[in-house]
């Protein structure tokens, strides 16, 4: 394609509303336009991009025998009743009517419908396994669209899901979509860590997540390296342990006038957080919720809601009015004694071990020391409501973990039978006995990993593209298309490697060189062929755009050299 001809509206400032580097670079270099926030259209580089990745997507598919479809994008909610997921997806599903007020929505992930389409045509033992696919836009009313192309409420997704006879043949294909994530991703040359998840809302048991990492990245994992243990923080296991065996001092209400913090109440009792309880007040649509966690650690709130088995959604702090009523006191003098009745109280198994402790009194200006689980008040004990720290216990092999960041850009799901039980999803079996069918649920998020390769490979002047994934392979640059010798010789470049097949550009404007460089460098694409004085003697600049090294050949190495690195 010719530059003079190629549709790139390269922009020179930074876009004011662009927070991440990717967002920054897609926009400056004509790749996306914002068309409402969370929102985007595809401009002509960064959808070759799309079909790049979607290519190796389908490809490394194909090559586990998933078979691809296309699904509608609008959706009946009967089957999201059937399933129980009309509700629970909560306020970021779109939904709609049709002109007979008929409901629908747009689909932000399909187990739904492929389930619906398997129980009406699958009915023997003989017609499992069987891994479908698709690559499609999918649709999800984010509160907060943020991030460019990492969170939208329009996004490009791949979505696959199997079907099995049993959890033997779940599991196989499970790894097996695991071993294909593996190659897409590392044929787009990301950096990512496979780490546990949590299943959230899709349900199932075992979930995995694979993280492109990124120092301003949405997403926290912790890891360890001695055992290779890895997972969000909304899954990890916090190894913070309690061994506390003094013996059980006499309750005492103190008055602490103005002090509900943390911070402030440690300097009031000149002791450190470790010798507190804090009561964290939730509500449900169902109920009001006291959480009891050790004073220095913070509630993952993953971990709540899974507890509570509540949509995310329904769960929220308790308001100030709300405070009030369940403890009779202000904000920041809760505790678990004296709770109004009907308040559910939740509580931190390490809170169980600990001796001694500070708890509000449900009185304004009071707290209550020297209290103990057991004697003093009791709950629902759960096993883990931490948050996970840089430097907790590693909970498999007691190294520190490490913490770091990154965007999610695949996951994989090991659903079981949530979906073919509520959609009655069955098969007859060899000896003719109906089966619940057994499935996995898988997807890669197309557009957002666009974006966590930008994250990765970029530098102080634009983007620098893998090959594999960059919307042009190489571009020859004719640095003054004026003299009619350069323009001569770049065309006759551009011709020769488009012959060849490679994916090229060339840089005919009539443009100062500068400018021409400078949108090399922008847009990254990773061959470089500058044509310049030297051109009517055959020699011309070859580079990397990684590092921009420039040597001068003869036209005939320099093209050898883009058809070796292309191979």
């Amino acid at each position: 394609m010719k530059m003079t001809e190629l549709y790139i509206p390269t922009l020179r400032e930074v876009p004011a509303e662009a927070e991440l580097i990717s967002h920054q670079l897609l926009l400056r270099a004509g790749m996306i336009r914002k068309l409402v926030s969370g929102v985007y259209t595809y401009l002509p580089l960064g959808y070759r991009v799309i079909k790049k990745i979607e290519n190796i997507v389908r490809e490394e598919m194909d090559a586990i025998n998933s078979q691809e479809t296309l699904m509608s994008a609008l959706t009946p909610s009967e089957l999201w009743k059937e399933s129980g997921r009309w509700e629970d997806f909560g306020p970021e599903m779109f939904r709609l009517h049709d002109r007979n007020s008929r409901e629908f929505c747009l689909g932000p992930t399909h187990e739904e419908v492929f389930t619906d389409l398997i129980r009406y045509e699958v009915k023997s033992y003989k017609q499992l396994p069987l891994s479908l696919y698709q690559i499609q836009t999918k649709y999800r009313d984010e509160k907060r669209p943020r991030f460019g192309l990492m969170r939208c409420k329009e996004f490009i997704m791949k979505d696959a899901y199997t079907f099995d006879r049993d959890v033997e043949g779940m599991k196989a294909a499970y790894d097996k979509m695991w071993d294909a994530y593996v190659k897409v991703f590392d044929r787009c040359g990301l950096d990512y860590k496979i780490v546990e998840g949590d299943a959230g809302a899709m349900g199932g048991s075992d979930s995995h997540e694979f993280i492109a990492l990124s120092e301003l990245g949405e997403s926290v994992i912790a890891y360890c390296d001695s055992c290779n243990y890895a997972a969000t923080d909304e899954k990890a296991v916090c190894g913070y342990t309690v061994e506390n065996s003094d013996e059980m001092m006499d309750v005492e209400k103190v008055h602490t006038p103005s002090v509900g913090t943390i911070e402030e109440l440690e300097k009031f009792f000149n002791t450190g957080a470790d010798s507190f309880v804090k009561t964290l007040l939730y509500k449900t649509s169902e109920e009001t919720v006291a959480v009891l966690i050790p004073g220095n650690k913070n509630l993952n709130e993953t971990k709540l809601i899974n507890v509570l088995s509540v949509p995310e959604h329904e769960l929220e702090m308790a308001d100030d009015e709300t405070v009030k009523d369940v403890t009779g006191a202000e904000v920041g003098f809760a505790g678990p004694m004296g709770l109004k009745e009907g308040v559910r109280i939740i509580v931190d198994s390490r809170v169980t071990k600990m001796r001694n402790f500070i708890v509000g009194a449900n009185e304004t200006d009071y707290h209550t020391k020297n209290v103990n689980y057991g004697r003093d008040f009791e709950g629902e004990v759960a096993e883990d409501l931490l948050m996970v720290e840089e430097g907790d216990a590693c909970h498999k092999c007691g190294a520190p973990l490490k913490m770091d960041r990154g965007n999610e850009v695949g996951n994989i799901f090991q659903l079981g039978t949530k979906y073919s039980k509520a959609l009655n999803a069955t098969y007859l079996d060899e000896n003719g006995k109906e089966q619940l069918i057994v499935m996995g649920s898988h997807g890669i998020g197309v557009s957002r990993t666009l974006a966590a390769v930008i994250e990765q490979y970029n530098d102080e002047n634009g983007i620098i593209w893998p090959i594999s994934v960059a919307p042009y392979q190489a571009i020859v640059t004719v640095v003054n298309a004026k003299k009619e010798e350069q323009l001569e010789l770049g065309t006759k470049i551009y011709d020769e490697l488009k012959s060849k097949g490679i994916e090229v550009i060339l840089d005919d404007r009539k443009e100062r060189a500068g400018v021409k460089f400078k949108d090399a460098d922008l847009i990254g694409i990773p061959l470089r062929i500058n044509v310049g004085k030297m051109a009517s003697e055959n020699i011309v600049e070859f580079s990397l755009r990684k590092d921009c090294v420039k040597s001068e050949m003869g036209v005939d190495e320099a093209i050898e050299k883009v058809l070796e690195a292309v191979k």
